[in-house]
């Protein structure tokens, strides 16, 4: 019998982990949310109304069984309920933790929109897979026959790991070679340890190891070894790179020291806080935000990574400038209300000109007004006229999102296509590009997106890699 009915919605409140403190969670890098204890996870699981239309299903990328796992974490059947979260999510603990599930399944739940409040997915999802690591549920995946043929993945973000992981569950041998020297992509280095803690990562990074992934770290494509190598050495290739190259900010004095870019910043302080490793731009004070005057200039969540560590760094004052209002920001009003708390203050229709200093002393900012809606459907920012005012600032840091690196020339592979935008050319649903045997997967085929994208597009393109090795053996075993 169950041990708690669903449907509690009516009688029971929402209600989230408890949050840190922000003058103490402002101290370090811990995530700030505590976990879920198996009574409370179990009352907000049975809030649940079990829809027969489940939106928070539909409306998650990976279409993972929400309202099953919900059922059985209130049933009191953990272990069953992190069998079926990992049928379709290969990462659910990480996702629990990152995914804007304000926008996704949480923001679609049916009593959200009958004014109950939704039902806490994204923490439940968490706790499930850190109580099956706890007691041992989460083991390394062992095929039930191995296969001869092997595929290299060429980046060890999170929609290589998920088509690595889903390549060994089938036999097929895997090889990911990345630049960095740890797994993880921006898991690892881009998302700050208040909202990942590395160990969630790296621990997922080593039971892929002991599934028999081979991890070829500090390798560069194009420089230590040849796309042409790679495709000689293995029956098929995934592209799996993400998209690293910043967007730029020009305006006079856009060259002057101080002014630097977020993954560069991002990547530093997870470096020397999360890791311990000297990083000299760091020591320097580089890409330090302590006792600086500090100005983030984007919207998204890179921006708010940005924001929230230059707190927990020490800055004497921390300022997001934004173009648009926050009812239009694209970042998650989650992240957005945890920086105000933190003490991050944000000037909402402004945008920067150019700088002052050869060290940056100030950006000179302009005031801006919603105009007519774009091609998008999104309102225009218009300046307003005699507006402009200087904001001071030691450390400017640009978080205007990311466009892909010229993968063609840099793998000497003009064949390689890719669209206007500079993306890998290839099927959203399959991964295959123009070149036998190559497919491309997550923000190299769809411009910046989130890490749950990056994962059903690995999972999925996996599909399509077995069934063309499969034909190929058939072919050749005629």
């Amino acid at each position: 019998m169950a041990k708690q009915p669903m449907l509690k919605f009516v009688n029971v409140d929402r209600d989230m982990p408890e949050k840190r403190d922000a003058d103490l969670r402002n101290q370090d890098f811990d995530e700030i949310y505590a976990e879920f204890a198996a009574a409370k996870a179990e009352e907000q699981a049975s809030r649940c109304s079990q829809c027969g239309v489940p939106y928070c299903q539909s409306h998650c990328p990976l279409h993972n069984n929400i309202p099953d796992w919900l059922r059985l974490t209130a049933t009191g059947r953990l272990e069953e309920a992190y069998q079926v979260s990992q049928a379709t999510n290969t990462f659910p603990e990480i996702c629990g933790r990152i995914c804007p599930q304000d926008r996704l399944c949480e923001g679609n739940c049916v009593i959200e929109q009958s004014g109950h409040g939704t039902v806490t997915i994204g923490s439940v999802e968490k706790y499930i897979t850190d109580t099956a690591w706890e007691k041992g549920w989460v083991k390394p995946v062992t095929p039930a026959h191995e296969r001869t043929e092997s595929v290299g993945i060429i980046g060890a973000g999170p929609g290589g790991l998920a088509a690595a992981d889903m390549l060994r569950r089938a036999g097929v041998q895997v090889t990911v070679y990345d630049r960095y020297d740890r797994a993880g992509g921006l898991l690892t280095y881009g998302i700050p340890g208040f909202k990942l803690e590395k160990d969630i990562v790296m621990r997922r990074n080593k039971q892929l190891e002991d599934s028999g992934v081979e991890f070829v770290m500090n390798c560069e494509i194009g420089k230590d070894v040849s796309f042409a190598e790679l495709r000689e050495k293995h029956d098929a290739i995934i592209v799996a790179t993400g998209v690293y190259k910043s967007r730029d900010l020009g305006g006079p004095g856009a060259g002057a020291t101080g002014i630097v870019k977020a993954i560069d910043y991002l990547t530093a302080s997870n470096r020397a806080a999360n890791f311990g490793d000297t990083v000299a731009e760091f020591e320097s004070g580089e890409l330090n935000a302590e006792g600086k005057k500090v100005v983030v200039i984007g919207g998204g969540d890179t921006a708010m990574d940005c924001v929230r560590t230059a707190i927990r760094q020490g800055a004497t004052s921390v300022k997001c400038l934004y173009r648009r209002d926050r009812a239009n920001m694209p970042g998650s009003q989650r992240e957005t209300q945890n920086a105000e708390e933190e003490g991050v203050q944000f000037e909402w229709l402004t945008a920067p000109k150019g700088f002052k200093g050869d060290a940056v002393e100030a950006v000179i900012v302009e005031k801006m007004r919603l105009g007519a809606p774009d091609a998008s459907g999104r309102q225009s920012p218009e300046v307003i006229d005699g507006s402009e005012y200087d904001e001071p600032a030691d450390l400017v840091i640009k978080a205007l999102g990311f466009s892909p690196e010229d993968l063609p020339t840099l793998w000497d592979q003009p064949e390689l296509e890719v669209t206007r935008w500079g993306t890998i050319k290839a099927e959203f649903t399959t991964g295959r590009t123009a070149m036998p045997g190559v497919y491309a997967i997550g923000d190299i085929v769809r411009g910046a997106s989130l890490v749950v994208w990056a994962i059903r597009d690995g999972r999925d393109c996996v599909e399509a890699v077995l069934t063309d090795l499969n034909a190929k053996a058939a072919v050749a075993a005629e």
